[in-house]
């Protein structure tokens, strides 16, 4: 049976996607760089996967459930500071630590690292990696015999990378029906549009064409990315849910705007785009 959401959790949901993408923007500013674009994108699916969907436990192994934990992995690893800002609002850590980012010395790098952060399950950075990770993961619970979900985040740039295929054609091929992967397809890179950097054509029937079991929903519509994650458990086959999503999304001057990638805001944007979030 589905589990189902009501209007009040999906309005608090909202107002935690609010508050986490002030403190993504606030990060960046403080640190003088990261990537507010895909960060800001990202929120809304994390929110809901980390606060309603995932098994997760942020006291780690102290809790007898943490063997059984679904695992996650940040592929596109350069929005950390979205993930960051989540694992702070589930307890992980302080939110005050969330200003230390990309400091020198801080837990919190600028790609996620496991050997610094409990919690993280695997470092990454290197785009095209992730899903390959959870293939061998996927794998290694199936001769546990453990039912634990392998959530993977990936960016739609990401997918220039041959990499993927390889896994997505590898997870078919072993039924890895543990695996679901986003697609954080907000239609930009770091070098622009992905449709002229490198077309993608239809990644739905690409997915499909795998093997893959494919949902495709409005990234930032809280009810949708709720129902599909869920519905998404019960999937005969691996995986993966296609969102449309708006890079930068929150703040008019960053959205749909590939130059707000990789770069900070000034004190005067910051003001600016923290009054437009309220």
């Amino acid at each position: 049976m589905i589990n189902q959401i009501n209007e009040k959790e999906i309005e608090e949901i909202k107002l935690t996607s609010k508050k986490i993408r002030k403190e993504i923007l606030m990060m960046i500013h403080n640190a003088k760089s990261g990537h507010p674009g895909g960060s800001l994108s990202s929120v809304d699916i994390l929110n809901v996967l980390f606060t309603k969907c995932m098994k997760h436990y942020p006291d780690g192994k102290n809790n007898i459930n943490y063997e059984n934990r679904d695992r996650f992995i940040l592929s596109k690893g350069h929005a950390s500071a979205s993930l960051y800002a989540i694992m702070a609002h589930c307890g992980y850590f302080k939110e005050e630590e969330l200003m230390t980012f990309r400091l020198l010395g801080s837990k919190l790098q600028g790609h996620p690292s496991n050997t610094r952060l409990e919690g993280i399950e695997v470092s990454t950075g290197s785009l095209g990696q992730g899903l390959s990770i959870a293939c061998g993961m996927a794998l290694g619970l199936r001769l546990d015999r453990k039912d634990s979900k392998i959530y993977v985040y990936m960016g739609d740039g990401e997918l220039d990378e041959g990499s993927v295929w390889e896994a997505a054609m590898n997870a078919a091929h072993y039924n890895l029906k543990n695996i679901i992967a986003f697609i954080d397809k907000n239609k930009l890179q770091i070098d622009g549009k992905t449709d002229q950097v490198m077309s993608l054509g239809n990644i739905s029937e690409k997915f499909k064409s795998f093997g893959w079991n494919v949902f495709e929903i409005d990234g930032h519509n809280i009810e949708q990315i709720y129902n599909t994650i869920e519905k998404a458990k019960f999937s005969d086959k691996p995986c993966v849910i296609i969102a449309d999503t708006i890079k930068g999304k929150g703040v008019s001057f960053m959205e749909n705007n590939a130059s707000w990638h990789g770069k900070a805001p000034n004190d005067e944007q910051l003001q600016e785009a923290l009054k437009e979030l309220e």
